[in-house]
């Protein structure tokens, strides 16, 4: 799934838990965020992308089982974010202007 949803997703998830040498390239759409050995999330990572997906996508990610499904890959965050009623096709929030 390589579209402009799954790179801004990258690209967050890159810049929130500051994984560096890492580029959006690197991060298979597929792969497990949570509980994989190369990008495994702690609890902690979890939270902090959850704040920052909140944030940029204006979206309320509710509860903890909530955010496990939703963190379990690129492609199932980027299928919750499309089901949310949020606009994900907006531009990011540091991007918007007014």
């Amino acid at each position: 799934m390589n579209d402009s949803l799954s790179l801004r997703l990258k690209t967050l998830i890159i810049a929130t838990l500051k994984l560096d040498g890492v580029s959006p390239g690197d991060i298979p759409d597929d792969e497990s965020l949570i509980g994989s050995s190369r990008f495994g999330l702690d609890s902690l990572d979890a939270l902090e992308l959850v704040l920052a997906l909140e944030k940029e996508f204006g979206v309320k990610i509710g509860s903890s089982e909530e955010s496990r499904r939703a963190l379990g890959s690129v492609n199932t965050l980027a299928a919750y974010l499309r089901a949310c009623p949020a606009d994900v096709s907006a531009p990011p929030s540091h991007a918007r202007t007014g």
